[in-house]
């Protein structure tokens, strides 16, 4: 499961630091952009690639919740919509605790030499330009929480394997995809992982963190578009 999403993404994320590092140029003075436009000369057909770009990644969610479903484990996850206040209280109070911090540490990190500048939300400007960075922090939530959380953690768990055992592998997993931002990326990714393990071992639901992903992804992304052009120490 992981070679078809979030462990491939490792591997090129390796890749793509082992590049940085190969430049001639220190990390802190590379850029790497996400979220950008393939064909900004034609909104109709960049649409079209930005709503590929959201339905592609979220198989694999499919095929781990059918999995998931075949075992009995499915209901196990709290990945649904059955305890809303729950959810979203406590998946604000998440995204505080990490993205208050986290944001001060990429910072640090740059000005420290161990990360790029990372420029977020780089769609051309069009109506459907807002909803699509929503729609992609929503979609990055889903995938990485289900996947790295919910499926990753229930399996180990299965296998044996003692649960802080499986909160630091998923944990390392989740920073090496975040490799191609930098050793910063890495180091606030695993961070973050270490925490929303705890904290979905402690509350026996995803939908939490889902929702606090989903927060920190929406503050990155349209928060970046809207400040970008009008400050320059992002």
């Amino acid at each position: 499961m992981l070679g078809l999403s979030l462990g491939k993404s490792a591997v090129y994320s390796v890749l793509s630091i082992a590049e940085k590092l190969t430049r001639p140029e220190p990390l802190n003075k590379q850029t790497t952009t996400i979220n950008s436009s393939v064909t900004p000369d034609r909104p109709w057909l960049d649409l079209s690639y930005q709503l590929a770009n959201l339905v592609f990644p979220l198989v694999p969610v499919f095929l781990v919740l059918y999995l998931l479903a075949l075992t009995g484990d499915r209901e196990r996850i709290g990945f649904d919509l059955r305890r809303p206040g729950f959810d979203l209280a406590r998946g604000f109070g998440a995204a505080a605790l990490i993205g208050i911090p986290g944001l001060a540490f990429y910072f640090a990190a740059r000005q420290f030499g161990i990360n790029t500048t990372v420029a977020p939300a780089n769609l051309a400007e069009n109506w459907w330009t807002v909803p699509v960075l929503a729609a992609l922090a929503v979609m990055n939530g889903v995938l990485e929480e289900v996947v790295m959380l919910g499926f990753l953690l229930r399996r180990l768990d299965q296998l044996g394997r003692a649960p802080w055992t499986g909160i630091v592998i998923s944990a390392l997993v989740r920073g090496s995809y975040h490799l191609y931002q930098g050793f910063g990326g890495f180091v606030g990714n695993v961070v973050m992982g270490l925490v929303f393990g705890w904290l979905y071992r402690r509350w026996g639901r995803v939908m939490p963190l889902v929702v606090a992903h989903t927060i920190l992804d929406l503050v990155s992304f349209i928060g970046y578009a809207l400040l970008a052009p009008y400050v320059d120490w992002l």
